[in-house]
């Protein structure tokens, strides 16, 4: 199951972005975006996000 960024949380950082190593996560309106196409359910965005706004569902 792919990683699912709160919006209201996300701060745009980009953290995740840099992190993520199948490139899945995009900027949408300031704020990070998982593409569930792309995601390989690897959890480092998870781990790197600073305000712990991405989970595993």
């Amino acid at each position: 199951m792919p990683a699912k960024v709160n919006a209201e949380t996300c701060t745009g950082c980009e953290t995740c972005i840099e992190s993520c190593p199948s490139e899945a996560i995009v900027m949408e309106d300031d704020k990070a975006v998982v593409k569930p196409e792309d995601c390989v359910d690897c959890a480092v965005c998870v781990d790197e996000c600073p305000v712990e706004a991405i989970s595993m569902e």
